[in-house]
């Protein structure tokens, strides 16, 4: 028996990229799924592709920048298996451009889903854990919390606060409650679409595509921290493809 099978994991930004990839990487070492996004549709055929694969998912449209879809989310979990054992936080905005393009909006969006999104998820689910004796929060941030490059500023010190945050809890959590921060570099996915400004979109593109590991990489690592013992906490994990500097 693995050290996921039969754990309750609810996953927000479940419909593509590292989200998606967590789903089947836990589904098919037996974990039980809630699955959140906005993108109804995709998480939709996600859940019933897992489930015809012999899988346990469940799904819920969830918006991270609105308190209650995350309390919803836990609450999907507690209704349908009873408990949550995991909240893998990966919602994320990489609406990514230069300080001068003054685009305050995305700068908005980028604090409201990356930041706050994961304090909501916080909120919804420590409660829980800490009713449970126990539970586990598994955080994507990025390898732009430990290096800022231009274009990059706002995205990076959403990141870089919610490495801040993940410490925080981590101390204040005892020995009931484990935390993971997952840091990945440039993997496949349509991160770069975020973005509004056209050279940087097409710059990360390029990089992207010379440089990027597949998503999966990014899965393996989350269920490796999740499979752990009760009482072994993997803090944190950095990934990255080994070209990137």
């Amino acid at each position: 028996m693995s050290g996921i099978e039969n754990k309750v994991v609810a996953i927000t930004g479940a419909s593509g990229g590292i989200g998606e990839a967590t789903a089947w990487a836990l589904a098919a070492r037996g974990a039980r799924l809630v699955l959140g996004a906005r993108r109804t549709e995709r998480l939709a055929d996600l859940a019933a592709r897992i489930e015809a694969a012999g899988g346990t998912a469940v799904q819920q449209r969830t918006d991270v920048t609105r308190r209650g879809d995350l309390l919803a989310l836990v609450g999907l979990a507690q209704e349908r298996f009873g408990r949550l054992d995991v909240l893998v936080g990966n919602a994320g905005s990489g609406a990514i451009s230069p300080l001068d393009d003054l685009r305050v909006d995305e700068w908005d969006e980028m604090v409201d889903v990356n930041l706050k999104g994961v304090l909501y998820g916080i909120g919804a689910a420590l409660p829980v854990f800490r009713a449970q004796g126990c539970g586990h929060f598994v955080t994507v941030a990025s390898t732009a919390a430990y290096r800022i490059v231009p274009s990059m500023a706002v995205y990076a010190g959403t990141k870089a606060a919610v490495r801040a945050v993940c410490e925080g809890l981590r101390q204040e959590a005892g020995d009931s409650v484990r935390v993971t921060v997952v840091s990945p570099g440039f993997i496949a996915t349509d991160f770069a679409e975020a973005s509004t400004n056209q050279r940087v979109r097409d710059e990360i593109t390029r990089l992207r595509d010379r440089t990027a590991i597949a998503p999966d990489a990014v899965a393996r690592a989350i269920a490796f921290a999740i499979e752990q013992p009760g009482d072994v906490d993997v803090n944190e994990v950095v990934i990255r493809p080994t070209a990137q500097s």
